[in-house]
């Protein structure tokens, strides 16, 4: 408890304004006497953390709209499911999950389909490698809303927007500012950010990884090929010479 009221202080959050509740959120959900939707959602779960996934969860009203529960090895997408059933009509939602949530089948596919169709994802961003202290994976930012009337996605591809500390990766203001310009001009950048509409994203049978909309590859420089035959005669004779 007193790491996170640390937590909130740092992000200037004062004392007045911070209300804990220590639980099992999944399992208990939250305190019934309390207000239980917000303006905003910010998560950053346990990845691929595991949790019961009880059959009777799917009355549960976060889950039973989806037909399906998360698996009991990934808890991912119970999180976030949790975090949006919390969420006002004109609120916003971002969370941070393991990209694996952006294409794995079975149950997790399923409650996938069942957001988009309803035009809950609004934004996928990728993440650098190695940002986090508890983990060197990529991760994912997703960002969720109520009240949209579109079902088109803003894919951002920032794995690129870092730079290097020693073993860390750290991504500063200006990574952080390009990005968030990105995000509110919603609109295709080379190599950075594409709007896919939603039947593109059926064709992709709602898989939703980011290098199936933004194209990041860069072409190899070209060779030059009689350069190259001279370079390796000179070894050569440089190694002749050497031997002699």
């Amino acid at each position: 408890l007193n790491l996170a009221r640390m937590n909130m202080i740092l992000h200037n959050v004062g004392i007045g304004q911070q209300n804990f509740r220590n639980g099992n959120t999944l399992d208990d959900d939250w305190p019934t006497e309390e207000p239980t939707n917000f303006d905003m959602v910010l998560m950053n779960p346990p990845y691929s953390a595991k949790w019961s996934a009880s059959a009777a969860f799917l009355d549960d009203s976060r889950f039973a709209a989806y037909g399906k529960l998360p698996p009991k090895s990934r808890a991912d997408l119970a999180f976030l499911l949790h975090g949006y059933y919390h969420l006002r009509t004109d609120g916003a939602m971002a969370i941070v999950l393991p990209h694996g949530v952006l294409f794995r089948g079975g149950a997790e596919a399923t409650i996938r389909q069942k957001l988009l169709e309803n035009g809950a994802i609004d934004t996928v961003i990728g993440l650098p490698e190695n940002l986090f202290f508890n983990t060197s994976i990529p991760t994912t930012i997703i960002i969720l809303r109520k009240d949209r009337e579109n079902r088109d996605v803003l894919f951002i591809d920032a794995s690129k927007e870092f730079s290097k500390i020693r073993n860390q990766n750290l991504m500063n203001e200006e990574h952080i500012d390009k990005i968030i310009e990105t995000y509110k001009k919603r609109e295709f950048v080379d190599k950075l950010a594409y709007v896919a509409e939603f039947d593109e994203i059926i064709e992709n049978d709602y898989n939703l990884n980011i290098p199936r909309y933004v194209d990041t590859f860069e072409e190899p420089e070209p060779i030059d090929v009689v350069q190259l035959s001279k370079d390796i005669q000179d070894i050569d004779q440089e190694l002749e010479q050497q031997k002699a």
